[in-house]
This record gives structure tokens, sequence and C-alpha cells, in this order.
């Protein structure tokens, strides 16, 4: 779907919380100018959970014609609803957008059968490419392998963005189901699952650090990998950061701190604790980042 370093896109919303669209144009023009290799949208950091259906098109509206197709455009359509993942889907794909990011169902979780059947039913309703999303933590689902074994076999699903954390089942992942490309969906781990064969990261970091993230990843593939290494170790210590708090808080609290002006999060996500801001300015400090 695309090769490097996609960004996790923050959603961003003025005072009374409504979106800010026309920092949503700002961002993605940053993003175009600063060498991220992708925009995923409506994810997990975008707070796809707290917007409305008319908020989510109008937020892809605005990506694509700022984007201008510069940039691979992935858009976050996953939900515990089938028939409410398919609608979604399919207007995604009527607006342009080049591929869908699909969440595991969360809350009623379903069983292997319901999970696939889940899958497959949006996959044959879109002639897009789809990432499948695996960050059990959040959803409560992990993918087995039998699953994603089957689940391969659609032609239309073609990538995993594997966000559990957990390297022997990456390596599973790489090993027993090559058909899918690889994403590593956690930013402290992005090199360790490119050296088993994964091809890019959707990352958080990304939205602050965007030609960090493009060259630590650029780099690897170039075969220099002490390099990306050195990129991977220097900036562990801002990813641990980022997730001292629910993601998105901390990323955004960040973007703030630096002065992209994108606002709150949503509820039921709050403010950051005074502490975890203190922690956060310090690594930004400590990479270099003027606080």
């Amino acid at each position: 779907m695309f090769k490097g370093s996609g960004v996790a896109l923050i959603t961003p919303f003025n005072e009374d919380m409504s979106v800010n669209y026309l920092k949503v144009s700002e961002l993605v023009e940053y993003h175009c100018e600063n060498n991220t290799d992708a925009l995923i949208i409506l994810g997990t950091t975008g707070e796809a959970s707290t917007l409305t259906d008319d908020e989510k098109v109008k937020i892809v509206e605005t990506v694509l014609e700022v984007n201008k197709k510069r940039l691979p455009i992935i858009v976050g359509a996953g939900s515990n609803n089938t028939i409410q993942a398919i609608e979604m889907s399919k207007k995604y794909e009527k607006l342009g957008v080049d591929g869908l990011l699909l969440v595991t169902p969360y809350y009623n979780k379903g069983n292997e059968d319901g999970i696939y059947k889940h899958f497959v039913s949006i996959a044959e309703f879109v002639n897009l490419p789809i990432m499948l999303y695996n960050v059990p933590g959040r959803t409560g689902v992990n993918l087995s392998i039998n699953l994603l074994k089957k689940l391969a076999k659609h032609k239309n699903i073609v990538a995993l963005k594997e966000a559990s954390g957990d390297i022997s089942y990456a390596c599973e992942v790489a090993r027993l189901v090559p058909e899918l490309a690889l994403y590593s969906g956690n930013d402290d781990i992005t090199i360790p699952l490119m050296s088993i064969g994964a091809v890019g990261t959707v990352s958080v970091l990304a939205n602050i650090e965007p030609k960090v993230v493009h060259n630590m990843v650029e780099n690897f593939f170039n075969g220099d990998v002490k390099e990306a290494q050195r990129l991977q170790l220097k900036y562990n210590g801002l990813v641990k950061s980022l997730f001292l708090e629910v993601n998105p808080i901390p990323v955004k609290e960040a973007m703030n701190i630096l002065g992209k002006g994108v606002g709150k999060c949503r509820l039921p996500l709050g403010d950051m604790e005074e502490k975890n801001i203190a922690i956060l300015k310090k690594e930004l400090e400590e990479v270099g980042e003027v606080v």
C-alpha cells in the first residue's frame, strides 16, 4: 500500500471542540513537505471513535483536496458494526481514497468465524487495498495466525498494521503469512519489525518528527542499519513519553507545546497530568525540540 513512514494523523479541534478543518489542511501540507510517505487518517490517533460520520467524510474530502494525489491516503473505516463499516468504506472509495484501514471488531469482539466474515464482507463491497489493524490492547481481540492466513487469500486484503507489541507474534506473521505486507504499529519497535520484513510504519511519532521517522526507515532500506538503529534508540525516550497516557492525549499535547495549535482531545479523553507533561517536555528537549 506504501513503503516507508505513514503518519497516523491526529484530528485537530477548535476551542469549541468542532473539527478544525483549516488545521487539517495545514497538517496535510506539512506532511507533504516533510518527507512523510503516506497519510493514515481516522484511526486511533485520529480519534475516529468520537467523530460523526459527516465529520469523517468532510475530513476525508479536505485531506484529498489538499493532498492532490501527492501521498497515498489510507482511511480508517473499521467498526464493530459490520454494516456501518461497509457503508463508510463504500463512501470513502467513492471519494477517491487509496486504501482502507480496518481495525478488529471491539467490545462485541466476535469469534473467529464472525471476524472472518466481517472483514471479507467489507472487502467484497469495495475494490480497494485493505490493511487489517491488530491492536489487542485496544480491542481485546488478537488476530490468530490461522485467521490471517484465511483473510490473506482475499485479493483486497493485502496488509497488516501490527500493534500488539509482541515481537514473537510478529515474527510468526512474517514467517507464516508473507502474503500480507507488514507494517509496524508501535513506534518503539519499528526497526525490529523491519528486520523481519516490515515494509514501513504507521507512526504516532511522525506527527511531530516526520523527517526523523522517514529517515529512520529510509536508512534501513538503504542498508545503513546502524543509523536506523541510532535514530530508533535516540527517539525511544520521546516515544515512551507519547504513551504515558492514552494515545493521542500526549502527542496532541506535544504538538501544542511545539506551537502546532491542534487543540485538545474529545471526551472521554481528558487533559494530560502535569507530572507527565513535565516528562514529555523533557523528552522533547532531549531530542533537540525547542519547548
